[in-house]
């Protein structure tokens, strides 16, 4: 069973996160998590000093948190982008896709599970911030030289 699993190089961050509030009221801190809710924007000009942000998913229809990842990947953000709590595994897909590279779920996932679901397609269709080039974009580029 998987209970932490990360695409990062190196070793997954370790430092204990605090709170959005805590962290933009302190200067110390390297690691936060955004709660539902929560704007990631808040942490835009602190981008640099991070080097965990912890997105919680309170239950897994709560798609807030993939915007959060988005707003922080596309504002430059290279840390390690965790995703926290009702993370099922039909969601790591998107979820990387979306920005986060490691993943640390309430309730362990299924080895196998995880395996069938990220090799499941080879291509994809939207343009997104794992840098992944979309499947259009490639018959685009095909026909044109063709």
């Amino acid at each position: 069973m998987v209970e932490f699993l990360t695409f990062r190089d190196g070793e997954a961050a370790q430092e204990p996160s605090v709170t959005v509030e805590a962290f933009t009221g302190q200067s110390n801190s390297t690691a936060v998590r955004i709660e539902a809710g929560e704007d990631a924007r808040e942490l835009l000009p602190y981008l640099d000093r991070l080097s965990l942000v912890e997105v919680n998913f309170p239950a897994y229809g709560d798609g807030r948190g993939y915007s959060a990842a988005r707003i922080l990947r596309e504002a430059g953000y290279a840390g390690e982008l965790r995703a926290v709590g009702d993370v099922l595994v039909d969601q790591i897909v998107a979820m990387r896709r979306c920005g986060f590279d490691s993943f640390h779920p309430d309730k362990a996932l299924d080895d196998s599970a995880v395996e069938r679901a990220l090799n499941r397609y080879a291509d994809v269709y939207q343009k997104t911030v794992d840098g992944r080039r979309p499947i259009w974009a490639a018959r685009q580029s095909e026909a044109s030289n063709g």
